[in-house]
């Protein structure tokens, strides 16, 4: 496929590299990106931006460059920089330096494309209005977007709209993917305590086997999605885990279920909410036991503004041919969500070509998606702010 890139962005395609596999063998995780925030910051620094914050969600970034031509227009843009708790198995020479920690979701990849982007406004400001680089700590599983937002980020930073990008490995290198609407799921937690009654595991019948019950609760909580939900409308419950005794002749008092919902909009999570409480408390006293829920909300659905859409699509096609707006919904989830719930905006995602699946130990990011990348978000304050 062809691809029509920025040249001083293509200029900046080694370097660009050099920033991303430095991120990769130092690897950090949610709220601990201490010396990735660092890094980023020195690499700011040398790029002459007007304004450098730090500390926001503690770790959290936020670049200010302003155009050189009057406007009060302003525009985010946004990468995430953590890595996730996965022992690498890339070989790469850059591989990570930290045991049990890897980029294996392609963050340093978006944190060094959103650089080279601000790089090159920063040295030509040929636009009207600001542009606020948000660097985000805390992408996987703790929701550092929603605690930026929070700590007062569209406050302090008050852009019009924010953008935000992810590579996705299997579709083709530089294929546009995005759709309006929900594009992302809402990911909740739950945590279900069985309680019953431990005895010896040759006389079951002088206790109460909370593991029996456990398997009764989470064949049933299958019935949420299939039997108490539109059929036109998207659900996954999930157990993901199951914890109970320590001997194999004894019945333990106690098992533990946790797992996931994923949903689109916030009436889906309100059933399966109430239906897992129901249903568990239900199995369990028909057993004399007793059953525990703690459900927590996590993060809400992706959902891109469909003006924003329309801007995405017309910024990806300077730069692609192959844009499809069309992207089937996906039952993952992304932060970006609580961004989404105060500012317009659009998450789309970039093909990077083949290779290993995000969450992957063999993952690695294509460094031919960097100067992609950077120039959708030059586009894009081009488009938004005049030419850059």
């Amino acid at each position: 496929m062809t691809l029509t890139l920025n040249r001083d962005i293509t200029a900046l395609h080694a370097e660009m590299t050099a920033w991303r596999h430095h991120i990769h063998q130092n690897p950090e995780t949610a709220f601990e990106e201490v010396e990735t925030a660092k890094y980023v910051t020195a690499q700011l620094e040398s790029f002459g931006v007007d304004e450098i914050h730090t500390g926001l969600a503690k770790t959290g970034v936020v670049a200010v460059v302003k155009g050189a031509r009057q406007g009060t227009g302003s525009i985010g843009l946004r990468a995430d920089m953590d890595a996730l708790d996965i022992h690498e198995q890339t070989n790469q020479p850059y591989a990570s330096k930290v045991p049990g920690k890897m980029h294996a979701c392609g963050h340093d990849g978006h944190t060094a494309m959103l650089l080279g982007a601000v790089k090159h406004l920063a040295a030509t400001r040929d636009f009207a209005g600001t542009v606020y680089a948000i660097f985000q700590p805390a992408e996987e599983n703790e929701g550092g977007a929603g605690v930026m937002v929070q700590e007062g980020l569209f406050d302090r930073f008050p852009m019009d709209a924010v953008y935000g990008v992810h590579n996705m490995p299997g579709f083709p290198l530089g294929q546009f993917k995005m759709c309006k609407g929900p594009m992302m799921a809402s990911y909740d937690r739950f945590d279900l305590t069985v309680t019953g009654k431990g005895s010896h595991g040759a006389m079951p019948h002088q206790g109460v086997d909370p593991v029996v019950i456990a398997a009764q609760i989470v064949t049933n909580l299958q019935t949420i999605a299939s039997r108490n939900m539109d059929p036109m409308k998207s659900l996954v419950v999930s157990v993901t885990q199951i914890h109970g005794g320590d001997a194999y002749n004894v019945i333990p008092e106690e098992v533990t279920l946790a797992g996931t919902v994923r949903s689109f909009v916030p009436e889906v999570q309100d059933l399966a909410e109430a239906r897992i409480g129901q249903i568990a408390r239900t199995i369990a006293n028909a057993h004399n036991a007793e059953a525990h829920l703690v459900y927590r909300r996590g993060y809400p659905p992706t959902v891109n503004a469909d003006a924003n859409i329309d801007i995405a699509a017309r910024v990806g096609a300077t730069i692609s041919a192959d844009i499809n707006t069309n992207l089937t919904p996906v039952m993952g989830s992304e932060d970006f969500a609580f961004m989404l719930q105060e500012k317009p905006g659009a998450y789309i995602m970039i093909g990077a070509g083949d290779g290993p699946p995000v969450h992957n130990p063999a993952y690695d990011f294509n460094d031919a998606l960097l100067p992609v990348g950077a120039t959708y978000f030059v586009n894009l304050v081009a488009d938004q702010l005049g030419t850059a």
